[in-house]
């Protein structure tokens, strides 16, 4: 079996390479029609200055940040956020999981999850709580990941594109 075509890192800090990079992924996400926050047209000073928000987050340690790159750059990203009220010490919020579209069918979305779990285990956290467009890719590979279904919230986003779009609420108990 061949090694992946990409390697997965956390970072402890992010310097403005890899702003840039996470712009470019965070972009032709957007374009690419993801609902990920952000309506389209997504420019780079928007994509810039939410990833420069991101890590001031990361230099505080209020998030954690993981990259996947490849030969061409940044091609997955996910994140953790861990400041959340004092009565939550034990979770996670699982945010900003992209891939890149020329990395898309891979694996690496799979890697980015499973090392975000061991990242929230090493973090001293057992429950993850995400949400996805409800039955998009994402939504379907957690599932697969063994994510827990809660349920669906009806209009709860709009597509980048407009129009709205329906958000599926998982988690994940990393205590057993």
């Amino acid at each position: 079996m061949l090694p992946p075509a990409w390697s997965l890192r956390r970072l402890a800090s992010v310097d403005e390479a890899q702003i840039d990079g996470l712009a470019s992924l965070l972009i032709d996400c957007v374009e690419g029609g993801a609902s990920v926050g952000f309506m389209q047209p997504l420019t780079r000073d928007r994509a810039t200055a939410f990833w420069r928000r991101i890590a001031r987050g990361v230099a505080a340690g209020e998030r954690a940040l993981l990259i996947a790159e490849d030969a061409h750059g940044i091609c997955g990203t996910v994140q953790l956020v861990l400041d959340l009220p004092e009565n939550q010490p034990h979770r996670a919020d699982l945010a900003k999981m992209l891939v890149h579209r020329r990395a898309r069918r891979q694996g690496l979305g799979a890697a980015l999850m499973r090392a975000a779990e061991g990242t929230a285990r090493d973090c001293g956290r057992t429950l993850l709580v995400l949400d996805a467009v409800t039955g998009g890719e994402a939504a379907r590979l957690y599932a697969g990941l063994g994510w827990v279904r809660v349920g669906e919230i009806p209009g709860y986003a709009l597509f980048p594109q407009g129009g709205p779009c329906s958000t599926t609420v998982f988690y994940r108990d990393l205590g057993g």
